[in-house]
């Protein structure tokens, strides 16, 4: 049962901010700590230091051959069945790191002539230079170093969608970056079947690691080796072509120097560099999230039903009455159309040491697209935050400068304001125009029809296809994260 049938949340995985797994049996994806280092808000910085904290507090134990402390850091790296990822068959059992991997693990760094050469430095080159070392094992390391931010991210979601916490729940070991020390403690936390639970926001987890030991190979290590024989003179691999050329082919250079783990670990070992390059190649492209459709595949749970959740969002009776049906409804719709770039929703969210509330606020960790842009375009969007107005009237200047008064250069100065509609929508979109022009923020005004516009150019651009037989000009195919209708709001506000 997923978590979202076990408590009764009435929604499915589209717009669920956390990976909405059996509360049972695992899913097969797994925290790619690569992702979290491209995250840009104080939960993902947070995560980063853990995992630099520990991973460097390792590194320094076993080059000092201090087994001691290598010992004790690395064994209390456990089992972590709480976030149901992962390859376990049936209930979850933590196939991947327990304590005698820990002691293995420590054994194959102290002996890696990567670690004593300074090549592996983030835990994520372990999966390339350690035997039996591969995302699931890599999956469960994060877990456990990030335990701590997983499990005030579970309670935010708690809060978000009313799950029920226990309280003295045992924590397990959490990392203090700090001390450079594990800590044990209690918590509140979900228990879900008599085991407690720790939900993983989606936009962390991938079906294969950020780094590549395939890629690696086909596009980096192999064309070496391919340029050093073409090279040599002495070679026996070079077929010289009619024109001349020096040829070495993919084939030869893997039937001579081999494609497995020991063979890439060797011949990489003579060659630092060529791992150095593609991994800083690696760092400066944000992986990929997770899709709405990988997610649907691996979890076999639904997509998003845009036209539902729309549907629901316009079939709400304006009125004090159903503002937080609302509410709810409109984020609900935003989750699912903003993934990925934008996650980690917290509704009425406090600021000011609590004298003021936001409806919606989000986190903005775009790569590409419209919210991408506004940071680009140096418009402070760290947060995008959302006020949500359930009137039977219009919306005016109190309303807008409530939202405005959110606003701040550490926080954000973006906002949507969503509501029923509009009179004189045309003089309301001239107020938020005044708002920018006066250095107070920039708020895009959503009504019914905007929101179904929104809907339709997301779907117009999932279900696209090429012209049959192709236009005389190259076709660009439209973008699901443009969102073409705010593109033209912000042109509107900074003209």
């Amino acid at each position: 049962m997923r978590v979202s049938e076990y408590y009764n949340l009435g929604r499915t995985q589209g717009t669920l901010d956390f990976v909405d797994v059996d509360t049972v049996n695992d899913i097969r994806v797994y925290i790619d700590p690569s992702t979290i280092r491209h995250l840009n808000d104080d939960w993902g910085r947070e995560c980063i230091i853990m995992l630099t904290t520990f991973f460097d507090s390792v590194l320094d134990s076993v080059k000092m051959g201090d087994r001691r402390r290598t010992s004790y850091l690395l064994g209390n790296l456990g089992e972590p069945n709480e976030t149901h990822l992962g390859i376990s068959r049936g209930k979850s059992a933590g196939r991947g790191f327990g304590k005698q991997m820990s002691v293995e693990f420590a054994s194959k760094l102290e002996a890696s002539q990567a670690a004593k050469s300074g090549l592996i430095e983030d835990l994520e080159d372990t999966s390339f230079f350690l035997d039996r070392v591969d995302k699931d094992i890599i999956s469960d390391i994060t877990t456990n170093i990030i335990r701590g931010p997983l499990i005030i991210y579970t309670q935010q979601m708690a809060g978000v969608h009313g799950i029920p916490l226990e309280d003295g729940v045992a924590s397990g070991p959490v990392w203090n970056p700090l001390t450079l020390e594990w800590e044990q403690g209690f918590t509140e936390l979900p228990v879900a079947d008599g085991e407690k639970l720790l939900l993983v926001p989606k936009v962390i987890v991938r079906r294969d690691l950020h780094l590549s030991r395939g890629e690696y190979y086909r596009n980096h290590l192999a064309p070496t080796l391919q340029s050093e024989e073409e090279a040599d003179p002495t070679s026996k691999l070079v077929r010289v072509l009619k024109d001349g050329r020096r040829k070495v082919t993919k084939d030869d250079i893997r039937a001579a120097y081999g494609s497995s783990k020991p063979d890439v670990i060797r011949e990489t070992l003579k060659r630092p560099d060529v791992y150095e390059n593609y991994r800083e190649t690696k760092k400066s492209v944000p992986p990929n999230p997770i899709t709405h459709e990988e997610l649907a595949e691996v979890g076999q749970t639904p997509l998003p039903d845009y036209e539902a959740l729309l549907e629901a969002v316009l079939t709400t009776p304006p009125g004090k009455a159903d503002a937080s049906n609302y509410h709810r409804r409109v984020e609900a719709l935003l989750s699912a159309l903003f993934y990925p770039s934008l996650s980690m929703p917290e509704l009425e969210e406090p600021i000011h040491e609590g004298r003021k509330r936001v409806d919606i606020s989000y986190t903005n960790n775009a790569a590409n697209g419209f919210f991408r842009f506004l940071t680009r375009h140096k418009i402070p969007s760290k947060y995008i935050f959302v006020e949500c107005k359930n009137y039977g009237s219009d919306a005016a200047n109190p309303e807008l400068d409530q939202l405005s008064s959110r606003f701040s250069p550490l926080r954000g100065q973006f906002g949507i304001l969503a509501c029923r509609s509009f009179q004189e929508k045309a003089r309301f979109l001239s107020r938020c125009r005044d708002t920018a022009l006066d250095h107070r923020g920039y708020v895009i005004a959503l009504d019914d029809g905007d929101l179904a516009t929104l809907v339709s150019d997301v779907l117009a651009a999932i279900n696209w296809v090429p012209a049959d037989p192709p236009a005389p000009d190259p076709e660009v195919p439209p973008k699901v994260h443009d969102y073409p209708l705010l593109h033209a709001r912000l042109k509107a506000l900074l003209n």
